[in-house]
């Protein structure tokens, strides 16, 4: 383990040399200067270079080693998306330029006005709104569309119906606009429970949220027959779209009986995920919902491209303008260069991978639902807590053997889990040597659980008081 050395300033030590006469444009009020030397660390270039180079190198990232994070889809990106979003007339652009006119951003709208397009067709959908700047936001939006849409209709609509075994940004989004949260269990067969639904569902129900495939990794194959309840009752069918990418070329939702889904751009169409953003939600919906979308909307005459606010029930503006540009062009460049057979491929390679890592480990860890999954599953590490190894301390030992940890205890509704999505950019290779640790995890349990407790030994930051450190977090180091 390299030695960590916090404090590089040494004292005379530069790596700028600057005149002492620079003369600043404005004048600072008496009040605001300061009355002592600033506190600057004192080191060389080099210093700085290796710094922060070194700091590259203790993040984790896809690029650099197996991200198997459960129902996050963290696939590799493709470099030459990226080398898209950089093109000067995209990095370069802002929506509130003075200098930006219609005529000077055409292919910036054009982008937009595709991509809805495009999304629409994958989804089954027949319009679509690029504003919302990540999932969670895209829920809200369809949340809110649902609020306006029944009070439009005159309808009193008080809550929205979520599996338990939801992203927890599904009852929160509900929440936020003003709903109240019923919750349906969970069957043996690891879906929605028809019986429990029915019994819920009323004329009071506004939505139903659900996520396809679910966090379980499973296919609901009763989607209809809860579209056709739904409607009877009058309430719209909402699919939470963060585990797309197991059905691109597939199954449109829209086609099923959704009424309206969100996309996460950032998971689905390979543009970087993690570290806070940025992301990317759009909302596409069927028509009886195209006049509450948020706007603005880039409207097509002529062969040109203008921006009209022309949604008279629009909810309203949710960003500014069109969302997270730059992850929209990665997310365009992406569509073109699979095609209609490349994105079907995506979700054949990323069921068969995670299938073929289930198929592999399914001795070793339990499996609370059987039967095929789709781009995830979850295991059980409940036999393993039976020697006194927990989900988190093989968490850990993955850490230690450079793998980033799974999903751990999500959904809620399994003891120990832990939720595995391997994605379709991983190789067979890659999957063997992460299920080579997987089930080193597992004997050590047997044989040596009090060496699993000590994970990791050779990682930048070792075993953390996870709890405590939420509770007090501190991000400057101090002597």
């Amino acid at each position: 383990m390299t030695e960590l050395i916090y404090e590089k300033s040494v004292e005379g030590r530069r790596g700028v040399i600057y005149d002492d006469d620079v003369e600043f444009p404005h004048s600072l009020p008496g009040e605001l200067l300061r009355t002592s030397q600033t506190e600057l660390p004192e080191v060389s270039e080099l210093d700085t270079v290796r710094h922060f180079t070194e700091l590259s190198h203790k993040n984790f990232s896809v690029d650099g080693n197996f991200f198997p994070l459960g129902s996050c889809t963290m696939k590799y990106n493709p470099k030459i998306t990226e080398f898209a979003a950089g093109f000067e007339g995209f990095r370069n652009l802002h929506p509130h330029s003075v200098n930006v006119s219609e005529k000077g951003i055409q292919g910036a709208l054009e982008i937009i006005y595709s991509l809805e397009k495009m999304l629409c067709v994958i989804t089954g959908m027949d319009e679509a709104s690029l504003q919302p700047m990540a999932g969670a936001q895209g829920e809200l939006t369809g949340m809110l569309i649902a609020r306006k849409y029944h009070e439009k209709k005159g309808n009193r609509k008080n809550h929205v119906i979520v599996p338990d075994t939801s992203h927890g940004t599904n009852p929160a989004s509900a929440s936020m606009a003003n709903f109240r949260v019923v919750t349906v269990k969970t069957s043996s067969a690891g879906i929605m429970d028809f019986k429990d639904f029915k019994n819920k569902i009323n004329s009071e129900t506004a939505a139903v949220m659900l996520t396809a495939p679910n966090t379980l990794g499973i296919f609901n194959p009763e989607i209809e027959k809860i579209a056709r309840l739904a409607r009877k009752m009058d309430a719209l069918l909402y699919c939470d779209g963060a585990n797309m990418n197991a059905l691109l070329g597939k199954v449109k939702p829209g086609k099923i009986g959704f009424d309206m889904i969100h996309i996460n751009l950032h998971k689905t169409f390979g543009a970087p995920h993690g570290g806070g953003g940025p992301g990317s939600g759009p909302v596409c919906v069927r028509r009886k919902l195209e006049g509450f979308l948020p706007g603005p909307v880039v409207k097509k005459k002529n062969g040109s491209f203008s921006i009209s606010d022309s949604r008279k029930s629009s909810i309203g503006y949710l960003s500014t303008l069109f969302g997270n540009f730059s992850v929209l062009v990665k997310a365009y460049a992406y569509i073109l260069l699979s095609g209609s057979d490349g994105l079907t491929e995506v979700s054949e390679k990323a069921v068969l991978n995670a299938n073929y890592l289930k198929e592999t480990l399914k001795e070793f860890y339990e499996i609370p639902y059987s039967g095929r999954c789709m781009h995830e599953f979850v295991f059980s590490a409940g036999r393993q807590a039976e020697k006194g190894v927990s989900a988190v301390d093989i968490a850990k030992y993955l850490i230690e053997k450079g793998f980033h940890p799974p999903t751990v205890y999500f959904p809620l509704i399994v003891k120990e889990a832990m939720m595995i999505e391997p994605t379709e950019t991983e190789s067979r290779q890659t999957l063997d040597r992460f299920a080579s640790a997987m089930k080193k995890a597992s004997r050590l349990s047997e044989t040596d659980p009090r060496y699993l407790k000590k994970m990791p030994l050779n990682s930048p930051v070792g075993r953390l008081d996870e709890a405590r450190a939420a509770k007090e977090l501190k991000v400057v180091f101090k002597k």
